[in-house]
């Protein structure tokens, strides 16, 4: 082997070594790989909850399994987790209320604020409610989650 050939192989062991040494020293966060969000639904009420969600157009505002529509920008509240944050007795009054604006204020403009979905059937509003009550968020993330809620509730960014 010439001088120049072992440099170079000397060079790919060094590097070689230098990886499997800092993966082997790499300790991995509790949690940081695991996904916080659940849900509790049955296959049946998570498929008619979904059918009423996209009939609706919650998407156009808020993310549900961390899908959005791009297009907006409005900072509603995600719905992931949300079933840890609120009863389903809650949810079901706050989507039958018909001004929502009455049970949580917003500080959005008027034509981004909640409908009132006090004109959906009684059926629709349960089974959204029910599925709603159903996401729900592992116990590390829980306060997370809330602080991620409080700050599209009110645009302040409590970690500063």
């Amino acid at each position: 082997m010439k001088g120049g050939e072992k440099f170079v192989l000397a060079v790919v062991g060094g590097l070689l070594v230098f990886g499997v040494v800092r993966t082997s020293m790499h300790v991995e966060e509790p949690h940081e790989s695991d996904i916080p969000y659940y849900s509790t639904a049955s296959s049946d009420l998570a498929r008619r909850a979904t059918d009423i969600y996209r009939a609706n157009t919650c998407r156009s505002c808020h993310s549900l399994w961390s899908m959005k529509d791009v297009m907006q920008s409005v900072p509603a509240p995600m719905l992931d987790g949300i079933g840890s944050l609120r009863t389903e007795a809650w949810l079901y009054e706050y989507l039958s209320s018909p001004n929502p604006q009455s049970i949580i204020p917003t500080r959005l403009k008027k034509k981004y604020q909640m409908p009132s979905f006090a004109g959906m059937s009684e059926e629709d509003r349960k089974t959204l409610a029910s599925y709603l009550a159903s996401l729900k968020v592992k116990d590390w993330y829980l306060e997370q989650t809330k602080k991620e809620e409080q700050e599209k509730l009110t645009g302040v960014d409590s970690s500063k």
